[in-house]
């Protein structure tokens, strides 16, 4: 079988890919994303181009030879034409969920797969999600009980736990809210035989 390496430090991400039968290692990618999100923002790039840019960057930035094949994925969120970044504190994490509540955000995703250093696939899928209007009281809670965890997500949630009850509606692939649109990427991996067919 080829080597599959995964280009990223998130849990989830390998938590999706482990789930799924992927036998892979984990190299950080080292991209300063915040300096490529305002490069390109600066280059008047949408949400979805910053993501892919960022899987495609990150795919690229962990060497590895013909035998081998890299992921690299990134998730941007949207709200109004403005970007989120990942909370840097509880405080910034209440701070976001207050301005989602009651409103609908897009989530985008990327994947990209390198070999020899050139990029031999990429996919990007969006997802629109509602949050309800909850209270006050439950925004406490919820805070309270996710603890640091609110700050491993750019939206300061995790869909795959108990924040799956600040929703209302979710329309989209539920790997690509995750942050790695899945279901291409096996075939991906299916076809360049690192997994069976």
């Amino acid at each position: 079988m080829i080597a599959v390496t995964l280009a990223s430090a998130s849990v989830s991400r390998a938590a999706i890919l482990r789930g799924a039968g992927v036998v892979f290692d984990v190299a950080a990618a080292g991209v300063d994303e915040a300096a490529v999100k305002a490069d390109a923002l600066s280059r008047g790039a949408d949400a979805l181009s910053i993501a892919a840019s960022l899987a495609e960057l990150k795919a690229m930035a962990v060497p590895r030879g013909r035998t081998a094949l890299v992921i690299g994925a990134d998730q941007t969120l949207e709200l109004d034409g403005l970007l989120f970044d990942k909370p840097g504190s509880a405080i910034e994490a209440r701070s976001h969920l207050e301005r989602l509540r009651g409103r609908t955000h897009a989530l985008h995703a990327a994947v990209a797969v390198a070999r020899d250093s050139q990029i031999i696939w990429q996919s990007a899928d969006t997802a629109r999600l509602t949050m309800r209007a909850f209270s006050d009281l439950f925004l406490d809670d919820y805070l309270a009980r996710l603890g640091a965890a609110a700050t491993s997500t750019v939206g300061a949630y995790r869909l795959e736990g108990e924040g799956a009850q600040l929703f209302e509606r979710i329309e989209g692939d539920y790997f690509s809210i995750l942050g790695l649109p899945l279901l291409g990427l096996l075939e991906v991996l299916r076809r360049e035989g690192a997994l069976a067919r």
